[in-house]
């Protein structure tokens, strides 16, 4: 997993709410077992006309939101089913960073999981946000370490973050990596357990 220390990048701005996960990734394309790919299928269902068309005006088909990698978007973001391929899709799309006022829980802890950064921001500063981002090519920098969000116009965003989910992500450690850090003691552990 890549660390999250600084990220700079544009936003996308998703003005809906309640968003769930059967939206963010359609349970049709669940079928697969690794966890790239699923980009391509992200808000399908919104991006696409039943006959395969794209939806020109769909947010993540317009132009000006090219290579966006902060997702900026409303309340209890990723309700709905407990799905893993959620935060998959987002981050294979080329989602780095998510800034919402509330989240899912099971989504909101997937993300550390998987290397997103779940941002939470006050109604009134996502609703700031929107007004610049909906513009096109508004850019913010996250600095984790320093839990701040900078936009390329000089507006400062303080926000919070759980201290150990945020020390995992900086030194870009999942479950597996942060149990790697300790093979010498479960391999001296094996050891002794089987001499005994």
């Amino acid at each position: 997993m890549e660390p999250i220390t600084i990220h700079r990048g544009h936003v996308l701005p998703l003005d809906q709410a309640n968003v769930d996960t059967d939206q963010i990734i359609p349970k049709q394309f669940l079928k697969r077992i690794e966890r790239t790919g699923f980009g391509q299928f992200l808000f399908y269902d919104w991006r696409f006309n039943p006959d395969g068309s794209v939806r020109e005006d769909f947010v993540l088909n317009q132009s000006k939101y090219a290579g966006a990698s902060i997702l900026l978007t409303k309340q209890n973001f990723g309700s709905g089913s407990s799905r893993e391929h959620a935060p998959w899709a987002l981050l294979d799309y080329g989602f780095k960073v998510i800034i919402a006022p509330s989240y899912a829980d099971i989504f909101y802890s997937n993300c550390f999981k998987n290397g997103i950064l779940p941002v939470i921001l006050t109604e009134t500063e996502v609703a700031e946000l929107f007004i610049k981002a909906e513009q096109g090519s508004y850019e913010l920098t996250i600095d984790l370490a320093a839990e701040k969000v900078t936009g390329s116009d000089g507006a400062v965003y303080s926000f919070k973050t759980d201290s150990y989910r945020k020390n995992l992500l900086l030194q870009g450690l999942d479950d597996i990596g942060l149990t790697e850090q300790y093979l010498e003691q479960i391999k001296q552990y094996e050891e002794r357990t089987k001499s005994s």
